[in-house]
């Protein structure tokens, strides 16, 4: 299953995509199941029966359809309880920035207001110098959790998306000093995720999928996410056990090597278009403006 969510003429609501081109809305699927599927995706990732139950669906809706191209998309969780996010979590990145690997999971929080969907604009703050990127494997939550053991922590995931951990290094940096990773990836628009959620049945091993960053078409991060540190089932174990998971939170999983801050050339600039690439989930592709 893939779930995308969407606006026509400013009217949210989410769907179910078939052949990555043409998507079955919500309310098509209710009138052919005779079943109330929630508005909120988030009360519809909860529920594993209707999502079983669609899930069996879109064969025999296929006629009913509505091409991608049509439509807005949105970020695929548009107000998650919490963004997490995973630092130093790739052994290349380590070894770029000439660190040691961490001894234990390292994490921070970004706000969900710095969400954009996956084709909207990066808008670059007048008080931001150095802009990067970081392309990121992304978890979403879908059942509640607390305190889980890791072999528990994949009944708790719904699925998998891409998401661009957006970084002003001027701010995670200052005059030399560390000035930690929220001020840095807070601002609006720096959390550009999609296209969609792919369901974690259809994700055979989520530690050997290819990620590719690119800006301007050029290849910038190329590698894969069997080189994470710690693994999906340890991070979630290890947040859960100090903070509550709930469902349509989200785990972003670090990024590889590749990043501007150890080449300050790779550096966003205005008009730059920067896409990230995670295989069999696809693509989002976003272009860095200035604020007006």
């Amino acid at each position: 299953m893939t779930i995308v969510s969407y606006s026509i003429e400013g009217r949210r609501d989410y769907g179910f995509v078939i052949d990555k081109s043409e998507l079955i809305p919500r309310y098509f699927v209710e009138d052919i199941l005779k079943e109330r599927l929630p508005r909120d995706l988030k009360r519809f990732l909860v529920d594993s029966e209707l999502v079983d139950l669609v899930k069996a669906s879109p064969e025999s809706v296929r006629v009913e359809t509505i091409p991608l191209s049509s439509v807005h998309l949105e970020p695929p969780i548009k107000n998650p309880g919490k963004i997490v996010r995973m630092a130093l979590n790739y052994i290349d990145h380590v070894e770029e920035l000439g660190a040691s690997p961490p001894e234990e999971i390292v994490f921070f929080l970004k706000p969900s207001t710095s969400l954009v969907g996956p084709m909207d604009p990066i808008v670059k703050p007048k008080i931001v110098k150095k802009l990067d990127y970081e392309g990121e494997l992304a978890v979403v939550i879908g059942i509640k959790a607390k305190d889980l053991e890791p072999d528990e922590a994949y009944f708790h995931v719904f699925g998998y998306t891409v998401l661009n951990d957006v970084t002003a290094r001027d701010f995670q940096f200052r005059d030399g000093l560390w000035r930690g990773w929220t001020m840095s990836k807070c601002f609006d628009t720096f959390a550009p995720l999609g296209p969609w959620i792919v369901s974690r049945d259809e994700i055979e091993d989520p530690h050997n999928l290819r990620i590719i960053t690119k800006v301007n078409k050029e290849i910038r991060q190329n590698s894969n996410t069997s080189r994470m540190i710690f693994k999906i089932p340890e991070i979630i174990s290890y947040v859960s056990q100090i903070m509550t998971l709930e469902p349509g939170d989200i785990i972003a999983t670090g990024t590889p090597a590749g990043v501007g801050h150890v080449r300050e050339e790779w550096l966003l600039k205005e008009g730059d278009i920067v896409e990230v690439w995670i295989e069999n989930i696809k693509a989002i592709r976003n272009q860095v403006l200035k604020t007006d």
